[in-house]
């Protein structure tokens, strides 16, 4: 397995890690449950536009784990080099390469892409549900600093 950088190819791809990575642990994915399709679109296709949107802002930060030609994980960044802060905004692995320490990898690869642009701190994301990544972040040195709550209104 090698971690490499992202080619305009491996979108669909992603794109199906991300919808198999993220069931109950979206934002979209609670507001399907609370509302259902909204304008004939589910939380897969939401969710996966995220994908999209991270590629677009900086490609050269998406890093792709590739094993035998598959691709079975990912993890996205961006830089905001002015504030010194990395941010990973969305990480999925392969249910069948998951438990493997792949996750773990590829956001060391993410922390080691900010430390070579000079950044001094890394920020990333989740859910309360998320019991994963509330378990892998602080292993990784991630310290809690807030919580969120999201709403949604029918308009």
């Amino acid at each position: 397995m090698h971690i490499r950088p992202y080619r305009p190819t491996d979108l669909p791809h992603l794109k199906s890690l991300t919808i198999e990575g993220f069931v109950g642990v979206s934002i979209d994915h609670g507001i399907e449950e609370q509302f259902g399709t909204i304008k004939g679109h589910d939380w897969r296709w939401r969710k996966s536009r995220h994908i999209e949107v991270d590629v677009a802002r900086d490609a050269a930060g998406v890093f792709v784990a590739e094993e035998d030609g598959q691709v079975v994980g990912y993890v996205t960044t961006w830089k905001d080099a002015e504030a010194g802060i990395g941010n990973i905004p969305n990480l999925a692995v392969a249910a069948s390469h998951r438990n493997r320490g792949l996750g773990r990898t590829l956001l060391e690869h993410a922390l080691a892409h900010f430390r070579s642009a000079g950044l001094t701190h890394a920020k990333i994301e989740t859910l309360a549900q998320n019991a994963i990544g509330n378990h892998l972040y602080p292993s990784l040195g991630f310290v809690e600093v807030a919580r969120q709550v999201h709403f949604v209104a029918k308009l």
